[in-house]
């Protein structure tokens, strides 16, 4: 509950007791009087938002550091003042802007860089959607120019495959050997540091000894020796601002330096996050936002493009140290135009069934290599048949490039062996075939026939065809 002083009615106005909304909260943390400071000029008026109606002019906020008045512990306040402002921090961080380059806070959705990912043409905040029957796949979108102009997407980048990537990257930045190698990196730098801090020490101590020695020049001069005087209080003079000079120089560097100084007890600490973050990220009690949190811990955005190469995303990952590192991820197509290893795989396709090998060990040719489909799926004796139709390669059949004999080697017959021991035409061996009527194997598609054909059963067949031969009498 919070109390409310009605402001229309007779006087004197009660205190009532209502309970707390979401405009009354955040009236009371944009306060700056609950940090007991005094201000003034927090809004400013602004003409663009009069009302015509009435003619009063509107006003506008005016930020924070641009207050013409601003008087900290002026009174007793219920917080401080670093935490008034880390709550505005917080306030501005929650807003989901993304053309102010805002992330927002962690949201329940499973999409890990929302809020963070950034597009790698045009350089803006990528919106977040979710598609699927049940809304459970993220899409990356950057529609910015959809929305103003009306053109075309700048790009749409399927958000589970480059999600996994990026936490399999940065759990592997966590892992136990490189946290361990962080850590000794720390410590080398910490010795830098300290080597620095000391000649810094070493040049102010020898700044301080000599404006030290000319005040003692001063002091010794007797009075009735002016130009002396004079010309001493100038090198004097000339001292403390070199000294001056030299202390605000230290303190700028001092600000510039990163903390790389590692306790025992945070080295410890260090090496067990190496240990327990998998765990603790895999947890089944841990939620999307906790993993979130997790992620912009180390993570300030991610940039992405899937424009760049044909089949492939390209990602920029840079880090809260802002450090970054490149990665290229391979991504399902519709269509093998978009492949990202089609010449290889045409020319790979090529050299092997030149070297004479059949659809199914080609296609164990390129398994064992890493190939993969559009679908990302291993290949097979089907697929790289229509491969090599798409690409007007020729079949490598079993007798090399010569004809088709009657009967093969092993005593089976080819379809135009069948059909002319038959005296059928090929196309009724094949719908004998299609119907169980003849016995027959293919080593893989698109190679010769091999059909089994007995004497018996050929004594039968050549009968079915005298019965089912029509007369070729003319018509009396």
């Amino acid at each position: 509950m919070l109390p409310v002083r009605p402001l229309r009615g007779p006087a004197p106005h009660e205190v009532l007791w209502q309970p707390a909304d979401g405009g009354r909260i955040l009236h009371i943390l944009k306060n700056p009087t609950y940090a007991g400071a005094y201000v003034y000029g927090r809004r400013r008026q602004d003409p663009s938002r009069g009302n015509p109606a009435t003619g009063r002019c509107g006003t506008a906020a005016v930020p924070l550091p641009e207050w013409p008045v601003c008087l900290q512990d002026a009174h007793p306040g219920y917080i401080g003042w670093e935490e008034f402002m880390a709550n505005q921090q917080q306030l501005s961080d929650n807003l989901h802007r993304y053309g102010s380059g805002r992330p927002g806070r962690p949201r329940q959705g499973r999409a890990l860089l929302q809020g963070i990912a950034v597009c790698g043409r045009c350089g803006r905040r990528m919106s977040l959607a979710y598609s699927g029957p049940g809304g459970n796949y993220p899409v990356y979108r950057c529609a910015a120019d959809k929305e103003r102009t009306g053109t075309p997407r700048c790009q749409e980048v399927r958000g589970l495959p480059v999600d996994a990537e990026v936490e399999r990257l940065v759990l592997m930045a966590l892992a136990p050997d490189k946290v361990a190698l962080a850590v000794a990196a720390l410590g080398e730098l910490d010795a830098e540091v300290r080597l620095l801090e000391r000649q810094w020490s070493l040049r102010l101590e020898r700044a301080r000894y000599e404006t030290e020695r000319a005040r003692r020049q001063y002091d010794a001069v007797e009075p009735e020796n002016r130009l002396v005087a004079r010309s001493l209080e100038r090198i004097w003079e000339t001292k403390l601002r070199v000294q001056e000079d030299i202390e605000q120089e230290h303190e700028r560097w001092r600000a510039a330096q990163p903390p790389v100084s590692v306790s025992p007890q945070d080295r410890t600490l260090l090496l067990a996050l190496g240990e327990d973050l998998p765990r603790v990220w895999h947890a089944a009690t841990t939620t999307a936002v906790d993993r979130k949190r997790i992620l912009r811990l180390l993570v300030q955005e991610v940039v992405l493009d899937q424009k760049r190469q044909p089949g492939q995303i390209y990602l920029r990952i840079i880090w809260q140290t802002g450090a970054s590192s490149e990665h290229w991820l391979r991504r399902r197509v519709r269509a093998y135009d978009d492949h990202a290893d089609l010449a290889q795989l045409e020319g790979r396709i090529r050299d092997l069934n030149g070297a004479g090998k059949i659809d199914a060990e080609i296609a164990a040719v390129l398994n064992a290599e890493g190939f993969l489909s559009t679908r990302g799926t291993a290949f097979d004796h089907g697929l790289v048949h229509l491969l090599r139709k798409r690409w007007r390669i020729p079949t490598v059949k079993i007798n090399g490039t010569a004809e088709n004999p009657q009967r093969w080697p092993d005593g089976s017959y080819s379809v135009q062996g069948v059909a002319t021991a038959l005296g059928i035409t090929p196309q009724t061996v094949f719908k004998w075939l299609r119907a169980g009527q003849l016995v027959g194997r293919q080593c893989a598609k698109g190679m010769p026939w091999q059909i089994m054909l007995g004497e018996n059963q050929l004594v039968e067949l050549h009968a079915s065809v005298r019965r089912i031969t029509p007369s070729r009498r003319k018509a009396s």
